[in-house]
């Protein structure tokens, strides 16, 4: 259940980070900003999965 709950995690936040220059105006989904924010969003990803995955037991 712990690996589940990382790769979950990870997954959304990463897509979700990936998005965040979206909003900003810039429209290249596969640009270096989009990268960059999609690898920190993934790292906090994980640490959020440590986090939910201590609480659960």
């Amino acid at each position: 259940m712990n690996k589940t709950v990382l790769i979950i995690s990870a997954t959304v936040f990463s897509i979700a980070g990936g998005y965040v220059p979206f909003l900003w105006g810039d429209t290249d989904l596969l640009g270096g900003w989009s990268i960059l924010t999609g690898t920190i969003g993934g790292i906090f990803g994980i640490w959020v999965g440590v986090l939910i995955a201590r609480r659960m037991g």
